[in-house]
């Protein structure tokens, strides 16, 4: 199965949802949710849009347990839909300029009507994810619907810990894993949780998919820092000075500094200028921060992957789920 085919069937269910603002009264309102969710304005298009991992791993897990994975569409909105919430409240609160090579939403319309954009886009996840009744018994969905709420409790957290971290120095690695289990993980564990949910497998399988999950959103994030500090900007279109320069507290950047050597002494002297990220990546790789973050991206790929051979997924979507992970954990440094 191309999971490709897969999009399609999430813009139009996506595109459905977002059309409750697209009313006389609202048309400017709804145009701006258009636009972060990349269907319309300059450079509207696949590239604006995202890849849409979440929705596809949801949709792939509901179907590699042997159901069909079309009465699953709302749920898989919904997640996307928490996933854009997040990042239009994330631009505002990292006063990030642009998002995917685009204007962000408060960079266009102030940061009071994004606000209320991510407000919208939260809202339309509960509403989305109400709309499995259509198919699902009333437990089911009641029991989808409190994944994904404590799902966005869990994002607050993570958000939380990553916005108090920046103004500590006294941060050790035990600190980045419990802010990445709440930041990244936790909505990537709630696809493959509420995907099995949805799926019919038993409370047992969920939990092992959900585990499975929860490793997977580890491991993407540790290769995330990796790439932030010393990967391709051909690859990862984003320049590999930000990490750095922005002072990440990255699990490379915490493992440097436990070493207590030449990185933490430039690290305390106060912000990484732009020139100088060259030098100051090579000084962590040195000293074993890059080696630190190798290692811990190995060990969560190792766990997923064995809770995704445990889970036992069917068929050709079974097979697909497994290329799109290996996918995922196998992007080029």
């Amino acid at each position: 199965m191309d999971t490709k085919e897969l999009l399609p069937a999430i813009e139009a269910e996506l595109q459905k949802q977002v059309s409750r603002l697209d009313a006389p009264r609202t048309k400017d309102f709804h145009a701006m949710l258009t636009y972060h969710m990349g269907w319309t304005g300059e450079d509207a298009g696949s590239e604006a849009t995202g890849k849409r991992i979440r929705p596809i791993l949801a949709l792939l897990t509901t179907a590699a347990c042997g159901a069909s994975w079309q009465p699953a569409l709302p749920a898989a909105a919904a997640i996307e839909l928490v996933h854009n919430f997040s990042l239009v409240h994330d631009d505002i609160q990292d006063n990030s300029p642009t998002r995917r090579g685009r204007k962000t939403v408060w960079t266009k319309w102030g940061a009071p009507m994004a606000i209320n954009v991510g407000d919208a886009l939260f809202v339309m996840s509960s509403q989305a994810i109400v709309d499995l009744k259509k198919d699902y018994p009333a437990e089911t969905v009641l029991k989808a619907a409190e994944i994904l709420h404590n799902t966005c409790l869990d994002l607050t957290r993570g958000q939380y810990l990553d916005m108090s971290y920046e103004e500590r120095n006294d941060l050790g690695v035990e600190d980045y894993w419990h802010m990445i289990s709440g930041k990244t993980s936790a909505l990537i564990a709630a696809c493959c949780h509420i995907g099995a949910l949805l799926g019919g497998a038993d409370e047992e399988k969920q939990e092992v998919y959900r585990s499975f999950g929860h490793y997977l959103g580890l491991a993407f994030q540790v290769q995330d820092d990796i790439l932030g500090i010393w990967g391709d900007e051909k690859v990862t279109g984003k320049s590999v000075a930000s990490d750095l320069v922005e002072g990440k507290n990255s699990l490379p950047v915490l493992a440097g500094l436990d070493k207590k050597g030449k990185f933490a002494e430039r690290w305390a002297q106060g912000p990484i200028k732009a020139e100088e990220v060259g030098e100051v990546a090579r000084l962590l790789a040195s000293e074993g921060g890059l080696l630190v973050a190798q290692e811990a991206a190995k060990q969560m790929t190792d766990l997923a992957l064995m809770n995704l051979r445990e889970a036992d997924p069917q068929g050709e979507t079974g097979e697909a789920l497994f290329e799109l992970t290996n996918r995922l954990l196998g992007r080029a440094q």
